[in-house]
């Protein structure tokens, strides 16, 4: 007797080989059996989405192929698992194959039966016997956590009643991981088999995350009961804590967007922390939001999830708000958790503006701000100063000929590096040496124009050059950026400086404006950040806000430590539009108002989320080739069913519309019913599969469709 096998492969996207492909087994495998298939010349690994006995082959002109192996020691995954996979595809107009394939290991991919057989034998082998009280260790063991709020006693309480989902709205510092903590806690108490999955946006936030944890509850659970999943892990650590999870050893995963994915047969609980942050929304390959896709994953498998945010997204906050008589019974609609006080009676920093206008031409720190942070290196405090562009310089330029330092591939600057004197792009990542002269009229005084954390660091240093410490040493300036955390170890090592008082002032971008727990920056100024205030992106302020809403966030954490110095926690803001809204805002820490004004301006524009978007985007040899396309594809469109509830605009460039040599250009689709807009999509693929065969499709090298798009 044999089985036909339909297998979810990762086959090239938008081939014609996207779908399920079948084979023949020998026996009823599963579904959620991982096998080892022949495709071409290849020999892939898949995942079993249905299996039935084969009749005889009536009229058929072609023999299935036989699948190479099952890897049947490992335990199926689940029916939850495979639907999450299946929601994925269909909704972000991706293939089966490449969703499920792609949210594997890689090792997983590589090996054998055989080898994961040996591989299942040794993590039995090594597996932690079960922790008993007489085991408990003593030394380590976190300090027995100070007894919650009654705002965090609040929030606790209606999680353990309600049902959710949570949006917990709770200023910086105001406990939020205390609560995620006892929120776990309760969750693996109820059920021995329970397991929670805890998000953070950034790899940078998970080691002081997973400390934490580790100390809460490996006591507990046991060594491997609290393991990671990010991309910044080798492969064999990847595996080793995606097996962890599937098998329920481990009971807590914590990771970055990518963990929403991990197999967890007994999930109960999910934890989204920032969730407002930009990064849970892959920009590549299939361009899923990881915080729609928990929230979709909880409501599927019953497990409780809460969102955490000191400036939620306006989408969470506009589905928290709460409900008229005529909403109540349409949809499910998130709890809003309220915390807007921090932890041991510390006030959120006093923020101030600095009108730069009334600043003499080309100040770059007013005297003002100067003297503040003067004041703090004079008592021992730390400050940070906030700068979102890294590298030296973002142009070198002539002044004679107008010659400035583009990039040869893309429709941008590249950045001038004075650490290694070098011109990069930030886009493709081309790099050659500074020149000696102009390449264009050959004047040898070109010069940098503009400033990032690069130069801004020694501007600081030369600065504060007479300045003492209490101890009588020098001023100490460190740099944290996407520059000089390259090396393995660097991040860690330079925030544990900051966190033992090694550094006075420290310079960065938004790596260091969210999520940090800094006990002794009294003092954070932003430079420069009114570019977001008339961004084209209609999501720009509601990012900028957020960004300096964290930033702030990381002062006058420790009401005891601002105590002792006799001071207060300050945010210093230095902009030319002092009067704009936003800052108004911001200098009360009113979030709720910010998004009262901007959800009423979305309203009227009807904008997310009083609208659903879709990008089709295109990249071509040329930019009139891509719009070409999209154009056509537009124009295609019209005669499908949903076409009259969708709007479709016409094709234009990306704001960098050349990178790497290739040219990009996108086009908006938008509908005021999610439904209709995703019944046009799935019923569009066909249609752009045939033109991008046709003479149309001619120079078009790629073609993808973001639904939700976060920047547009």
């Amino acid at each position: 007797m044999s089985w036909r096998v339909d297998v979810a492969l990762q086959t090239p996207a938008y081939s014609s080989v996207a779908n399920l492909l079948s084979y023949t087994a020998e026996q009823d495998l599963p579904a959620g059996t991982l096998v080892r298939v022949p495709l071409g010349r290849r020999e892939l690994l898949g995942v079993v989405w249905r299996s039935e006995e084969e009749g005889p082959h009536e009229g058929s002109t072609f023999d299935l192929k036989p699948i190479g192996a099952a890897l049947d020691a490992l335990p199926t995954l689940s029916d939850a698992w495979r639907d999450l996979v299946a929601f994925t595809s269909r909704y972000y107009q991706r293939s089966l194959g490449e969703i499920a394939v792609a949210a594997l290991p890689p090792q997983l991919r590589d090996l054998s039966a055989l080898q994961l057989a040996r591989r299942l034998k040794r993590s039995e082998a090594a597996k932690p016997a079960p922790v008993t009280e007489a085991r408990l260790p003593r030394v380590g063991f976190e300090a027995e956590p100070s007894p919650p709020t009654a705002e965090q006693s609040d929030a606790l309480r209606r999680i353990e009643q309600e049902s959710g989902p949570f949006l917990l709205f709770g200023s910086t510092g105001s406990g939020k991981t205390e609560v995620y903590l006892r929120s776990v806690a309760a969750a693996l108490a109820r059920d021995p088999a329970a397991q929670a999955l805890v998000m953070v946006p950034e790899i940078n936030l998970t080691p002081q995350l997973e400390a934490r944890f580790k100390s809460r509850f490996e006591p507990l659970y046991g060594d491997a009961s609290v393991v990671s999943m990010h991309s910044g892990m080798t492969n064999p650590q990847r595996l080793a804590s995606w097996l962890s999870a599937h098998l329920g050893t481990a009971r807590i995963v914590l990771g970055t967007r990518m963990a929403v994915f991990a197999s967890m047969p007994r999930l109960a609980l999910i934890v989204v922390d920032e969730e407002h942050d930009p990064s849970y929304k892959q920009q590549e390959g299939a361009r899923y939001s990881a915080r729609d896709l928990a929230v979709w994953r909880g409501q599927r498998e019953g497990a409780k999830v809460v969102l955490g945010s000191a400036t939620p997204s306006l989408e969470s906050w506009h589905r928290s708000r709460p409900a008229t008589e005529a909403e109540k019974t349409t949809g499910r609609r998130y709890i809003r958790l309220a915390m807007p006080t921090r932890v041991g009676a510390a006030r959120l920093p006093a923020v101030k503006l600095v009108d730069m206008n009334l600043q003499p031409p080309k100040t770059v720190l007013s005297g003002a701000l100067l003297d503040a942070i003067g004041q703090r290196i004079g008592r021992g405090e730390q400050s940070m100063v906030f700068l979102n562009r890294r590298g030296y310089a973002p142009v070198l330029a002539c002044g004679d000929c107008g010659w400035k330092s583009e990039c040869p591939h893309c429709s941008a600057y590249r950045v001038f590096h004075k650490i290694d004197r070098t011109l990069r792009c930030h886009h493709c990542g081309f790099a050659e040496r500074v020149p000696r002269a102009c390449p264009s009229c050959g004047n040898l005084d070109i010069a940098p124009v503009g400033r990032g954390t690069e130069r801004l660091e020694e501007h600081l240093a030369e600065l504060f050059a007479s300045i003492r410490r209490p101890d009588g040493g020098a001023v100490r300036i460190a740099r944290i950026d996407a520059d000089s955390t390259r090396k393995q170890g660097a991040l860690a090592s330079q925030l544990a400086a900051v966190h033992a008082g090694e550094v006075d002032v420290l310079v960065g971008t938004q790596m260091i404006a969210k999520g940090h727990d800094f006990r002794r920056i009294t003092l954070v100024a932003a430079i420069n950040p009114d570019g977001a205030l008339f961004a084209s992106d209609f999501r720009a302020p509601e990012r900028l806000f957020s960004l300096l809403m964290q930033s702030a966030g990381r002062a006058g954490r420790d009401a005891a430590y601002l105590a002792a110095q006799s001071t207060t926690a300050e945010m210093w803001i230095q902009t030319h539009h002092p009067q704009h809204p936003l800052f108004e805002a911001l200098r009360r820490h009113d979030y709720p108002a910010f998004a009262e004004r901007e959800l009423a301006d979305r309203a009227a524009a009807g904008m997310p989320p009083f609208s659903f978007q879709a990008l089709l985007r295109a990249d071509a040899k040329s930019q009139e080739t891509a719009q070409q396309f999209l154009n056509e594809a537009a124009e295609r469109a019209a005669g499908l069913p949903a076409a009259e509830r969708v709007s479709r605009y016409p094709a234009v460039p990306l704001p960098i519309q050349r990178v790497a040599d290739v040219e990009r250009a996108q086009l908006l689709v938008e509908s005021a019913s999610r439904a209709a807009l995703q019944q046009l999509l799935a019923e569009w693929q066909e249609i752009l599969q045939d033109l991008r065969r046709s003479p149309a499709g001619k120079g078009v090298i790629r073609w993808l469709i973001d639904v939700d798009p976060h920047s547009v």
